[in-house]
């Protein structure tokens, strides 16, 4: 069952993503509707940053859990099980995300989830973390995600094409 609710509080979140993780590992889920329609949201900072709901894996958590207290969080929807889809990328963290990092982390592995709903639903943004969302044809999501493993993970949920990748990024499967 999918719903919208209020997104997390925001003192919460900033506490939260002001941490340094001690582990570099995250989630990518790919939302989209009976009708392949996928849900991209723009990050405040960097500008005009689009893309699936995405975050850190906490301690003690696992990549399920992760996947779906993000969604709850990012976009207010209760998603009672997001679907891991096999697919894993490790790549580089860039310099704009190595504050949020241990030192001795230079790479991410980011676990890549589905959430299929019935239609495209209105959305609750987190505040702190997003100011835009849009539900578009999965080849336009696809295009304008900012990022190569999130316009790969939405060719790969959606059965898509898959664009050629880059050296930086592994799949590991």
């Amino acid at each position: 069952m999918v719903s919208a609710k209020p997104p997390a509080n925001s003192v919460q979140s900033a506490v939260r993503t002001s941490r340094v993780a001690a582990r570099a590992e995250s989630v990518l889920v790919v939302i989209f509707s009976h009708d392949a329609r996928v849900l991209l949201l723009r990050r405040l900072s960097p500008p005009d940053f689009w893309q699936s709901v995405t975050g850190r894996v906490q301690s003690g958590e696992s990549a399920a859990q992760a996947a779906r207290r993000e969604v709850a969080e990012e976009t207010g929807l209760d998603a009672a099980r997001p679907v891991g889809c096999g697919l894993r990328f490790r790549f580089p963290i860039l310099p704009g995300w190595r504050h949020r990092y241990a030192p001795e982390l230079h790479t991410n592995l980011e676990h890549v989830f589905a959430l299929r709903l019935p239609r495209a639903l209105p959305v609750a943004l987190n505040p702190d973390e997003h100011d835009a969302f849009r539900w578009l044809d999965a080849f336009s999501a696809a295009a304008l995600a900012c990022s190569e493993t999130n316009r790969r993970a939405i060719h790969h949920c959606l059965q898509l094409p898959d664009p050629a990748a880059t050296h930086r990024i592994e799949t590991v499967q």
